[in-house]
Formats: C-alpha cells, structure tokens, sequence
C-alpha cells in the first residue's frame, strides 16, 4: 500500500505550476498528430488539476496527443474497477499511476500490457525498485512518483539528530513516538527487519515475521500515537507533543522550511522508499500512445522539475539528473533504501492485519 495520495501529492501543485514550461521536452516528430488522443487516470483533486493545467497541455503541445484525464478513486478502488471494466474489454483509462500493491495484484489477473523497454528512453535509468515485472521478465509498470519515509524527530526535544532506527526501542522514548498504524503503510515490519535482522529476507517465512513482530512489539510502551490521520501527528511533531516518529520526508521538509522545529533524518538503515507506477490496462487499444507518455514522463528534466519544487524523490539514477548535491539532499539519500516487500501485502494480507492487531495494535 502506498501513501494517502491526497496529502503527497496535493503539495505538487506548487511543482506543476512552477514549472510548465520547462516541461516541454523533445519529441519525435511523427507522433506530432493532431488526431490522437489518450485517456489517463490520475489522483483525483490537485493532483489532477495540476495535470490538467500544467502537464498534459504541455505533453500534448510537445507529442500531439490529446489526453483526457480520469479522476482515479484512492486504494485499491480503481484497480477492481479496471479488472471489472477489463473483462468486459473496456478501458476506463489508457494508462493510470497505480500503487505498488495494487500492481503486484494486477499482475496475477495478468491486467498489464506488457511495456517495451526499448521505447522508453530512459528505461535503463530507472532504479530497480520502481520496475514491476511479471515473472518471466515483461515489464508491467515504470516508476510514476516516489517518497520516503523517514525518521522525523522535533528538534527542541532532541537537539541532536538521531542516525538510526534503534532509537525508536530506547527507554528515554517512552510514550514519545508517533507511528503510522498499518502494518501495510507504516512498513515497520521491514524497518525491524533490517535494523534488529541484517535485512528482509527473514521476512519470506511466517515464523520469522513473527519474530520480527515480537521485537517490533518491544516499544509499544514508547508508542503515543498509532496514526491513521497524518495531519494529527504532523502537528503533534510541531508542537512537541509527540517529538518523534516516522513520517514523510517531503511533508517534513515543507515544515521545516515553513520555520518549525522539525527535521527529517535518513538512518544508517535507510529512509523508506515508497513509490507509484504507470501502468497500461490491457484493455487499452492505445499501447503505442500510452508508452510515449510513459517515455515523456520519466525524463530526467521531469523528475528534476518534481523534485525542485515538490520535494519528491527522483525515480531515476543519480547520475542522469541535473540536481546539484544539496536539491538531492533535500529530497533523496544515497543511503541504500528499505524497500518495502510488497508481495507479503498481496500474499499474506489477511493473516498479517490479524497478527498486527493482535501483537502490535491491539
């Protein structure tokens, strides 16, 4: 499961509406037809206006191609509604950005065309993690947008700035964290596992996430706030009320540039890496139009555009972007992430929810 899009992406306004015009980027002049159009699903609210003033217009100006944009409904919502519409040969979008767990489930209905490497340019600069594959290797969906989460802490509490995940289980944080309350957002379960269990991989059996679950069920005493509402612990964060936690480094930047005493730290273990997908319904008859929007979308001046003036995390290599080290710094961390495992959010969901509310919630 990825973030509530409403709260990361409503701050991309300020991105898209600074920087329209540099969102104009070569094209191949054959695509140039005025006659094309795509349909492309979008997260509703700010996010899709934005698009619609800034970005598709712009796409269009530069390929030719008309979109028409679809509000998707957040979770996992669209996903039903595209296999719904899918067998009955129908496209409610061309291409639409899709969470990393609605993709994996995707996968097992076979709902994605598969992508052509080869006609996205900057395939080979996207970073592995945000490359969704079907088992015998065809690419079904490309990095959309990315985030952290981190480990935020108020400064006025703790004046110098942790550098691990262990921090969370020491005595001096009783009753003084605020940590997001799912088990498939809040990725605590892969935090444990690579601070407490050299990695992820003890995560593949249920006895070992049982095992991570007990150590993880060691700072329930530290825990104030399990949070569904990030808007109540963001003002926690800033008030000192709950001084530490985890959150969203792009969220946290904001605050910290607005002048509040916060900060967002990338532990020694890695910030959280979470991320969105383009991805095209196999429904649609338009792949060649959907994977030239694909292509225009993960050039490196877009992902340098969004992450100047948004704060979301590059998709791409390092060393194809044209961020200096301190714009990188801002939004990024060369410190190798802790992505999350999806596949145990499809596989095992049912059961993972009971025993999080049983050990670790409840």
């Amino acid at each position: 499961m990825t973030r509530k899009p409403s709260l990361v992406l409503n701050r991309r306004q300020a991105l898209l509406a600074a920087g329209a015009g540099a969102a104009t980027l070569a094209m191949p002049t054959v695509l140039r037809a005025q006659d094309k159009s795509l349909k492309v699903g979008v997260y509703g609210g700010y996010f899709k206006d934005s698009f619609d003033t800034n970005i598709f217009p712009e796409f269009t100006k530069a390929t030719g191609i008309a979109v028409e944009s679809v509000a998707e409904p957040t979770g996992e919502a669209w996903l039903v509604q595209l296999e719904q519409a899918g067998r009955a040969g129908v496209a409610p979008a061309d291409v639409s950005m899709m969470s990393q767990v609605a993709m994996r489930k995707g996968l097992q209905t076979e709902l994605w065309q598969p992508l052509d490497p080869a006609k996205i340019g900057n395939f080979d600069a996207i970073l592995p993690p945000f490359t969704v594959k079907y088992d015998d290797g065809r690419v079904a969906g490309v990095g959309a947008v990315a985030w952290y989460i981190t480990l935020v802490s108020n400064t006025d509490a703790f004046p110098e700035a942790p550098d691990s995940w262990a921090t969370f289980w020491d005595a001096d944080k009783k009753d003084k964290l605020g940590l997001l309350a799912l088990v498939s957002n809040s990725f605590l379960l892969e935090v444990t596992a690579k601070t407490f269990f050299g990695g992820t991989d003890i995560l593949s059996t249920d006895d070992g996430i049982l095992k991570v679950m007990d150590k993880l069920a060691e700072l329930k005493p530290n825990v104030q706030l399990w949070y569904r509402d990030e808007a109540q612990f963001e003002q926690a964060l800033k008030s000192g009320e709950i001084p530490m936690g985890q959150y969203y480094h792009d969220v946290t930047g904001l605050a910290a540039a607005d002048g509040f005493p916060v900060r967002s730290t990338f532990p020694k273990e890695g910030g959280i890496s979470d991320s969105g997908c383009w991805a095209v319904t196999k429904a649609s008859q338009k792949l060649n139009l959907a994977t030239t929007f694909i292509d225009y979308m993960t050039q490196p001046e877009i992902a340098g555009l969004l992450a100047r003036k948004v704060g979301t995390a590059p998709v791409l290599k390092r060393d194809v972007l044209d961020l200096t080290d301190k714009e990188f710094a801002a939004v990024s961390s060369e410190i190798e992430p802790i992505v999350p495992r999806y596949d145990l959010y499809v596989e095992k969901s049912d059961w993972l929810n009971q025993k999080w509310t049983e050990l670790i919630v409840g």
